[in-house]
């Protein structure tokens, strides 16, 4: 068991290997199950929660602790952040942000709501405004990710060619985004947590 938690892919196997168990006993050991529309929205369901853990815990590790422990660094210690440790975030990150986007509206779409959600439940109102609001923030927060923080840090991190004078206005322009996003995601979670509860 040792050997396997000292590798990052042999656990996250593992994990699979033991969730897809479980799902097994759990969704066909009823005896009556099938491939229908139920089963996909579960599915897409189980994958838009883990995309948007990635997403939002990144989110959060990058404005609650690498960002605000940058200043502490020595000038010695700040290029394994630079370039080890921020591109390797800024990877899970921006695809993270994604997953959770398209796995969120093909969930929307298999139950029915997508179109009341996007019209922020006009005309049907409580569960469909919550959850509207909820995927629209989600969408600002990814378009965010994808079309400012993403662009702005490929230039602070040297990625694409950029003057060294234009680095910290890039990294001002791509922190203050990441604080927007910050700003969204409670709002967010709210709203697509109090949907479930909602009519």
């Amino acid at each position: 068991m040792v050997n396997i938690l000292q590798s990052l892919s042999k656990t996250v196997h593992l994990s699979l290997a033991l969730a897809i168990l479980l799902f097994l006993g759990l969704y066909f050991g009823g005896g009556d199950w099938a491939f229908d529309r139920l089963f996909w929205s579960w599915l897409f369901r189980y994958f838009h929660v883990l995309a948007g853990i990635m997403w939002i815990g990144l989110l959060w590790y990058l404005n609650f602790v690498q960002i605000p422990s940058m200043p502490k660094l020595s000038d010695e210690q700040k290029p394994a952040i630079i370039k080890v440790i921020a591109p390797a975030v800024l990877f899970w990150f921006r695809w993270a942000a994604l997953a959770t986007i398209i796995t969120g509206l093909i969930v929307a779409y298999l139950n029915g709501y997508v179109h009341d959600a996007m019209i922020l439940g006009i005309g049907s109102g409580g569960k469909n405004t919550a959850i509207g609001i909820g995927m629209w923030l989600g969408i600002i927060m990814a378009f965010n990710v994808w079309f400012i923080i993403w662009p702005n840090q490929k230039k602070v991190l040297g990625i694409v060619d950029c003057a060294p004078e234009d680095k910290p206005k890039h990294l001002k322009t791509a922190t203050l985004t990441s604080r927007v996003n910050t700003l969204l995601s409670l709002p967010m979670l709210l709203s697509m947590v109090v949907a479930q509860n909602l009519y």
